[in-house]
């Protein structure tokens, strides 16, 4: 009989005594660990997983995979390059057992991912409806104040006649004479002439 268990977000078709590695598990060397994700038994097809269904494995170790390398390198005008290793942390396991049923009740520990949250299957359940709670009264609504007459329309005071003006061509042409005259009158103010320093005679 084999089995099609989900371990560490992969999928494993396993047989009695197969050995694998999987993404790194909270558990010992030599300890019994339980897979309860199942998602097929011999022809037995979940959806998506077998309620009851269990693959019981034990660990081998706890190893690391093979190095792999990853290089960056920045083209033009930049030249740097970068090289990181890394290894991932993985749990060598030997298959012991597949559960069709009654996995649940076998008392072997559950198989959890170092830092992970574990499946667990949960039936759905309609909610009830809420109840409604009746409302809360409103305060009394204020009456509305009663609202000032607008203010009477004051007379609008009576305009004083606007002065005829005349237009500022005709202004300038009235100025310019007397400019004129007025420069007729002043006589023009003569420089004194500046004297020359007698020369030196010998």
């Amino acid at each position: 009989m084999f089995a099609v268990m989900k371990t560490g977000g992969k999928q494993y078709r396993v047989q009695s005594g197969d050995v694998l590695r999987v993404e790194k598990l909270a558990a010992d060397a030599g300890e019994m660990i339980q897979f309860n994700e199942v998602l097929m038994v011999g022809s037995t097809v979940g959806a998506p997983m077998i309620a009851g269904a269990g693959v019981q494995a034990e660990v081998i170790d706890q190893i690391k995979g093979p190095k792999t390398i990853n290089f960056v390198k920045r083209r033009r005008k930049h030249s740097s390059k970068r090289t990181k290793g890394h290894r991932q942390k993985l749990t060598l396991v030997r298959i012991k057992d597949i559960l069709e049923k009654g996995a649940d009740k076998s008392g072997v520990k559950a198989a959890i991912g170092a830092g992970s949250v574990p499946y667990v299957a949960t039936p759905v359940v309609e909610a009830a409806p809420a109840e409604k709670k009746p409302a809360a009264k409103k305060a009394a609504a204020k009456p509305a104040a009663a609202k000032k007459p607008a203010a009477a329309a004051k007379p609008a005071a009576a305009k004083k006649p606007a002065t005829a003006k005349k237009p500022a061509a005709a202004k300038a042409s009235a100025e310019k004479p007397a400019a004129k005259t007025a420069a007729a009158k002043k006589p023009a103010a003569k420089k004194p002439a500046a004297k020359k320093p007698a020369a030196d005679k010998e």
